[in-house]
């Protein structure tokens, strides 16, 4: 599938090395519309595709040397060669650290050939959308491609969470990649983390007069250096104190330390709230989840502490504008909200917001309506 971004990475790279690339490979970020933190507690999340999207363009190269350059805003910023048979965790830092994780977890399942990759794309960063899961994914992808190496979806996606965890150093769960992976258009991704179950749920919003509005704050979070490793080593400990595989398999906080409930009470909840918006969307009932949404931000800023003054601005100020329910998505700590708002009072909505942003003396937020859309896979 061919799209104007597949076609000017390809350009881009024909510019940079004289030659056409072999392909080019893309992957979307993610919207979760419901369900966060519980993917790493082997719970349910319900994930949509958006069709802003991470292109690589690759041709192999036969001395095991990665090139990468990254195509933003017109101007290209290229990053030392790396050896793939010298990859390790800590010895690239910056962006190119998720391309190289990629190419050091491929390299332990006998890929080792090196590749020139030129990279484009435009998923916001630092908003929360899955911006670096989508360049892994497009990564992996275009090395296995090159390598002529077929594999399942949910391989790649471990594959991806190994680099994300051991070579980045962000200790996420399954949920970014295999939505990237795997979500489908005019569908939300139902997963089932433990078991791996999938369904795709029919989600037309517009259908229905609503449109899910993305408000992202432009608070640039970084999972490595947030306390996203603090929420999640306190889950496992929870699990280990009752004996349990993961947080999943408790029906009450209580009695556990009195700093692990909260945690624990969210994510119980959080899995509940889940498996309703499923059971509404089911049946058509959209603006039913609204309250879902609204409950699940508290529940993020209250009991997991994960949420900003930005993030609480925003969704506060679309509920008030008239939006059915509004919610702060991510791992935390900045990126952005959604809130699910009436077609017809979209703009005053986005007004409100504006609005309250500038009240609270914070920069603009960044506005746009996500609709699923495809998940990875090979353009050219």
């Amino acid at each position: 599938m061919k799209s104007t971004g597949s076609n000017s990475t390809a350009k881009a790279f024909a510019r940079l090395h004289g030659v056409a690339p072999a392909g080019v490979w893309s992957a979307p970020g993610r919207v979760n519309l419901i369900g966060e933190h519980t993917d790493y507690n082997d719970g349910f999340v319900l994930p949509f595709a958006i069709p802003q999207r991470t292109w690589v363009a690759a041709a192999p190269r036969e001395d095991g040397v990665i090139t990468l350059a990254s195509v933003v805003d017109g101007e290209v910023v290229t990053a030392p060669p790396l050896r793939v048979g010298s990859l390790g965790p800590g010895g690239v830092q910056g962006w190119a650290a998720y391309p190289a994780g990629v190419a050091w977890v491929l390299r332990q399942q006998g890929i080792t050939g090196g590749a020139d990759l030129v990279i484009a794309g435009d998923v916001p960063h630092g908003s929360g959308l899955s911006s670096s899961h989508s360049l892994e994914v497009a990564t992996a992808l275009a090395l296995l491609g090159l390598a002529g190496v077929e594999a399942s979806k949910s391989d790649v996606a471990q594959w991806v969470q190994q680099a994300e965890n051991d070579f980045v150093g962000a200790p996420t769960g399954l949920l970014d990649q295999t939505a990237s992976l795997c979500c489908t258009e005019a569908h939300a991704l139902f997963l089932d983390v433990r078991s791996g179950k999938q369904e795709q749920v029919p989600f037309d919003a517009a259908r229905y007069g609503l449109e899910v509005l993305v408000i992202d704050t432009r608070v640039s979070h970084s999972l490595v250096e947030s306390g996203y490793a603090e929420r999640r080593a306190g889950c496992e400990e929870a699990a280990r104190l009752r004996g349990v595989a993961a947080v999943r398999d408790l029906d009450t906080e209580a009695g556990l330390p009195e700093e692990l409930q909260p945690l624990v009470r969210h994510v119980i909840t959080e899995n509940a709230r889940v498996l309703k918006t499923v059971e509404l969307l089911r049946e058509n009932r959209y603006a039913e989840i609204g309250p879902l949404l609204s409950a699940s931000h508290a529940s993020l800023r209250d009991d997991y502490r994960v949420s900003c003054v930005e993030l609480d601005v925003a969704a506060e100020a679309a509920e008030k504008a008239g939006a059915l329910g509004a919610r702060m998505i991510g791992g935390g700590f900045g990126g952005s909200a959604i809130a699910l708002v009436p077609a017809e009072i979209r703009a005053d909505v986005e007004r409100a917001v504006f609005e309250a942003f500038a009240v609270q003396g914070f920069g603009p937020p960044r506005t746009f309506t996500a609709v699923p859309a495809a998940g990875a896979g090979r353009d050219v």
